[in-house]
């Protein structure tokens, strides 16, 4: 438990955690100090002024509330005239030269400037004289966008790329007016967390390319869910929207806080996985290649499981862990072996020391707990002599050899269960589609093993079925998602303590104190 210090806020006490500053402080109790150039992750600059605050009795009497810690008994004054004078005078200040281009601009609706504009000064504009035209649709690379005339030199993307990403490929050049966000000639954007200067901007000076002019934020839902990407799992939010008479459509992820796993950002391959939520999807059951219903499409893969001599079931490591604990029992019951073999989803080499890893699957660390193999060898050893290969959403085209692969599918038939279409899942002889990671709830356990919940974002008009609902169909004895927790827990001794249903939002370590501690 954090330490607790009293002050007063406009003469009401209030009791804040210590050692924060009092943007951070007085903001987790729910009053907001406006601030354009704070962000918790880059640390105070206190350029844009916009944070001052009284002291009463203080030396001096008006200090930036960023870089002002709070002290116990402090008198912090945010409603005289004197500070609202001050917050007006700089929101005229930001806005001298800026387009008010709102209905053109894609930050509107989650821009700071225009919700400060609307609550701290709403005044109309007395400047007389011609604005300052600046650069605008600048490409800085990476996908990001920049227009200078709607910056407000808060300078959060410059700060990024030199604390975060150490690449400093942006700097503000020129003074006073003429001051603007520039790259280095010939030097663009070039690190693989590039937009996240895009979430960081707190007007609409840097855009994504990838979401220009694709969707109004206000029309989106953001929902809370785990990245898939690869296996660090960082937290997002889900940005969707169901246009009329049209799908439930996936239009970006975006990076949520997280201190435990992520922090307050995310890498630009993981933003981008959220279209492979959208496109090339495996929408109907198949069998040789023709279209059938669902129901029809199970019953054939139960014919074959019945007069398979060799089962072999292949799960994917993005299943969540409800998913394999399902499989693992429906395995026990059709007597078939169960591999997560899936080294091709593994980019040795291509991780770093932020939170890209090489592993490009969300759940492997189940495999561990579960006990379930993901060898090349115990694959092997598994397909030896089957005749049926059963594929839970496991690409294994993506780590066999072609040759090894076609002599593999020369020896069994092949059937998919799962949410993508891809080389492989064309020559599966049965193909039953079912819903993907953003239409299910499950929980994973990602490179730290740490557990995390996610819970479905998006309903499609024609929703997919759960693979845990497939499984049961095809004669797995677990029906629901719960029922796989209370087994989960019941026979996983590492679970044994930890309530299924109510993972803290930033997860847990699986570890034993951690454990007591959630269980406590």
């Amino acid at each position: 438990m954090a330490e607790k210090v009293k002050l007063f806020v406009n003469g009401q006490e209030v009791e804040v955690e210590s050692g924060k500053n009092l943007i951070d402080a007085i903001g987790a109790i729910g009053i907001e100090i406006p601030h354009l150039c704070y962000h918790p992750a880059l640390g105070a600059d206190g350029n844009c002024r916009l944070c001052l605050v009284g002291i009463e009795d203080g030396r001096p009497p008006l200090v930036p509330a960023c870089k002002t810690r709070v002290a116990e008994g402090m008198k912090v004054q945010l409603d005289t005239g004197k500070i609202k004078k001050i917050q007006q005078d700089i929101m005229e200040f930001e806005l001298i030269n800026h387009p008010i281009d709102c209905p053109v601009c894609d930050q509107a609706g989650e821009c700071k400037l225009q919700d400060y504009y609307m609550r701290y000064d709403a005044q109309p504009s007395r400047m007389t004289v011609k604005q300052v035209l600046k650069s605008k649709k600048l490409d800085f690379g990476c996908g990001v966008v920049h227009d200078q005339e709607r910056c407000v030199l808060c300078a959060r993307c410059v700060r990024f790329t030199r604390l975060i990403t150490k690449t400093g490929e942006l700097g503000i050049v020129n003074r006073t007016d003429y001051a603007r966000v520039e790259i280095f000639p010939g030097r663009p954007l070039n690190n693989r967390y590039a937009l996240n200067v895009v979430d960081l901007c707190p007007v609409g000076a840097m855009t994504s390319q990838d979401f220009r002019f694709k969707q109004r934020v206000w029309f989106l839902t953001k929902s809370p869910s785990i990245c898939h990407g690869c296996s660090k799992g960082c937290n997002i939010f889900i940005d969707h929207n169901r246009e009329k008479y049209k799908d439930d459509i996936i239009y970006r992820f975006r990076p949520r806080h997280n201190e435990k796993v992520n922090g307050y950002f995310m890498c630009d391959d993981g933003r981008m996985t959220y279209k492979l939520e959208n496109d090339n999807r495996l929408l109907g059951a198949m069998i040789d290649k023709r279209e059938t219903g669902f129901n029809e499409a199970v019953e054939a893969v139960r014919r074959e499981l019945s007069q398979a001599a060799k089962t072999v079931i292949l799960v994917s490591p993005n299943a969540s862990l409800e998913q394999m604990y399902a499989l693992q029992q429906f395995a026990g019951t059709i007597n078939a072996q169960v591999s997560g073999f899936s080294d091709g989803y593994i980019k040795n080499g291509d991780g770093d020391d932020f939170l890209i890893q090489d592993d490009k699957s969300a759940n492997r660390a189940t495999f561990h707990l579960l006990g379930i193999d993901d060898t090349r060898a115990g694959f092997d050893t598994a397909v030896a002599g089957a005749d049926l290969l059963l594929s839970f959403d496991n690409d294994l085209s993506l780590s066999l050899p072609q040759t090894d692969l076609d002599q593999l599918l020369g020896q069994v038939k092949l059937i998919t269960v799962g949410s993508r279409q891809n080389d492989f899942v064309t020559k599966a002889s049965i193909k039953l589609p079912v819903a993907s990671f953003s239409e299910d709830s499950g929980s994973i356990i990602n490179c730290d093993g740490r557990l995390q919940r996610y819970d479905a974002a998006v309903i499609k008009n024609e929703p997919m079925p759960s693979m845990i609902a497939a499984i049961n169909m095809l004669g797995g004895g677990i029906v629901s998602h719960q029922e796989a927790r209370e087994g989960l827990q019941a026979n996983v001794p590492k679970l044994k303590d930890i309530d299924l249903d109510q993972v803290p939002g930033d997860g847990i370590a699986l570890t034993e104190n951690e454990v007591a501690h959630v269980a406590a």
